[in-house]
């Protein structure tokens, strides 16, 4: 019941964003929309940016859902790009009433899982320190959440399939020769 009360209130804040901005809509205006009370709102989210950010990446985790190995992270990040273009006016709108801070946040929680998943899976039998496979996780993190972000600034105009085939093309063996120059020498 609590997620399907999520997903109700994700709904309507979607809803409400393409008739006005993020910071013309109340928790009573989604509440209502939603036939709950006020404080049912707070029992799940703590604001509405909150509810912004899960909605965010749960819409990215259902993207991502088994494409989060080595052969298949290319696709998991297509979908993250297609995930954000189906929300654009959602996405955009947050884009403009919140922090580009916080928007880094929700796109660094959006798309870490999917690149330490593939270091941990390429670095399967080498030698490796759990903080260095944090390390590449991160460095390649910050890579794609500017590259989003500079697309999402630009009013997602660029073709995202092109930017997604030019960070495959840069990245390719990158993470494999990265885990094995950071590899433990015996």
């Amino acid at each position: 019941m609590s997620n399907t009360t999520k997903q109700a209130l994700s709904a309507a804040l979607k809803r409400m964003l393409l008739k006005k901005p993020l910071d013309k809509i109340t928790i009573r205006d989604i509440a209502e929309d939603c036939g709950i009370s006020r404080m049912a709102f707070y029992y799940h989210f703590k604001d509405i940016y909150d509810l912004v950010e899960w909605s965010c990446v749960e819409d990215a985790a259902r993207a991502l859902q088994g494409k989060k190995t080595y052969d298949t992270w290319q696709e998991g990040l297509l979908q993250i790009f297609e995930a954000v273009l189906e929300n654009k006016p959602f996405i955009l709108n947050a884009y403009r009433c919140i922090s580009r801070d916080q928007m880094e946040h929700f796109l660094f929680k959006l798309t870490y899982g999917l690149i330490r998943d593939v270091v941990e899976e390429q670095s399967q039998g080498v030698e490796i320190s759990e903080a260095d496979k944090a390390f590449i996780a991160e460095f390649y993190k910050y890579s794609f959440v500017g590259i989003m972000l500079d697309w999402i600034k630009q009013g997602m105009q660029g073709d995202y399939q092109t930017i997604v085939q030019k960070v495959s093309t840069t990245m390719h063996g990158n993470v494999s020769n990265s885990i094995h120059n950071f590899a433990v020498q015996p």
